[in-house]
C-alpha cells in the first residue's frame, strides 16, 4: 500500500494550522465535496437525539448510548 494521498492539500492544511489532528484533517479534506460551502445541515441543536446518536455510531463514538442529547452534541463537535 502507498501513501494515503490528500483530496484537497488546501484544506488539509488549513485545518491542520487550526489544530485538527492529521487523521480528522485527512479525513475532512478527503469528503467527496472537500472545501465546497455546503450548509444543508440541520443545526445539531436543531436534531432529535435519535438523529444525534446515528451520526455518532456512523463515527465510532463510544459511550454514546448513555449520553444524553448535550453530550452527544459535544462529543459529535469534538470528534
Amino acid at each position: 500500500m502507498g501513501i494515503p494521498s490528500i483530496k484537497n492539500e488546501d484544506q488539509y492544511e488549513a485545518l491542520r494550522e487550526k489544530g485538527y489532528s492529521k487523521e480528522k484533517a485527512a479525513r475532512i479534506a478527503n469528503t467527496p465535496n472537500a472545501g465546497k460551502k455546503g450548509g444543508k445541515a440541520k443545526p445539531y441543536e436543531e436534531r432529535t437525539k435519535k438523529e444525534l446518536y446515528v451520526q455518532a455510531k456512523n463515527i465510532g463514538i463510544s459511550g454514546r448510548s448513555k449520553m444524553n442529547k448535550g453530550e452527544l452534541i459535544t462529543a459529535l463537535r469534538n470528534n
